[in-house]
């Protein structure tokens, strides 16, 4: 049974996040405003469906999905670009396959104690980040 990631997670430690958006191509004023950021992430986890909110004072992003089923994921707000992604369970962590323009995209997300950790990948760039449960 996959690990239980319900919800309210604070973040605590943001490593690489500038790599990463360089890697999406973000414009250097959006970088500049989103390293200044500490989003919370709103998980509601029910069997098969996950709805993950990106919570900050800049922008919001929601990901409402089925774990082991591709859709089109539109990531305006983020990088602005549309991806066929696919989200399953490898043992506890969630690990995500963006299929687009950018090479290598994609995420893992894992719950260590009451910490929830999150590699992004693009390009080979990685950012890890690390959220607190409150």
């Amino acid at each position: 049974m996959p690990v239980d990631v319900n919800g309210y997670w604070k973040m605590i430690s943001n490593e690489n996040f500038e790599e990463y958006m360089k890697a999406l191509d973000v414009n250097v004023a959006i970088r500049k405003i989103a390293l200044l950021l500490k989003p919370d992430k709103d998980i509601v986890h029910d069997g098969d469906h996950l709805i993950i909110k990106t919570l900050s004072t800049f922008k919001n992003y929601n990901m409402d999905f089925y774990v082991g089923k591709e859709f089109e994921e539109d990531l305006l707000g983020v990088d602005d670009r549309k991806c066929m992604t696919t989200i399953n369970w490898e043992g506890d962590k969630l690990v995500c396959v963006q299929k687009g323009e950018i090479e290598g995209r994609g995420w893992t997300q894992w719950v260590e104690g009451d910490e929830l950790h999150l590699e992004l990948r693009a390009k080979g760039a990685v950012c890890k980040q690390v959220f607190k449960k409150t």
